[in-house]
């Protein structure tokens, strides 16, 4: 796949944004210092991320998984709706780059101001599912705890699998499903 000029600018600024986070921490590494690193302007940089913490929290993934949300059958208990949707939702996505993703986790992870950051993207991903579970015919509260504890299990599967060299990605995510949905 050819990407385009634009495709190959924020690549390299993704890239080096990564190795200057991880080299000296998210909060002490500066736009300027990224541009730089890419050898592009402040100007370049924003416009292809409003802000510092895009870099690394934008998640192409939640559109999809409330479109699987909505998919599911409804009547059925809305946790187990959102699980199903899910799994559905990561059925159907192409394997990430997965040492990428780690990377972006783990910086995550390590950084307080980011962790307070994922929170704002996983509540639109939370409201998102609600509002799905909610069309479904769920109470709105039911919906949005269904929701909420989807997103907590997650997130933790995430911070995990980020942490633990052996543990695959999907393993890591069935496995945070299925405890959710009750299971061993």
């Amino acid at each position: 796949m050819v990407l385009s000029r634009s495709e190959r600018t924020r690549a390299r600024l993704v890239a080096c944004a990564l190795e200057l986070f991880e080299a000296q921490g998210f909060e002490r590494t500066t736009v300027a210092q990224i541009a730089a690193a890419a050898e592009v302007t402040e100007m370049t940089f924003f416009r292809h991320f409003a802000s510092k913490e895009l870099v690394i929290l934008t998640d192409p993934y939640d559109p999809v998984i409330a479109d699987a949300v909505a998919a599911q059958p409804v009547g059925g208990a809305p946790v187990i709706r959102a699980t199903r949707g899910v799994r559905q939702a990561l059925r159907g996505l192409s394997e990430p780059e997965s040492e990428l993703v780690r990377r972006r986790v783990r910086i995550i992870a390590g950084s307080p101001s980011l962790r307070a950051s994922s929170i704002g993207v996983n509540a639109a991903t939370e409201r998102l599912i609600g509002d799905q579970l909610i069309a479904g015919g769920a109470s709105a509260l039911a919906a949005r705890a269904a929701a909420a504890a989807v997103l907590a299990v997650l997130t933790a599967a995430l911070f995990e699998w980020a942490r633990d060299e052996q543990l695959t990605l999907p393993a890591a995510l069935e496995t945070a499903l299925r405890t959710l949905e009750g299971e061993r």
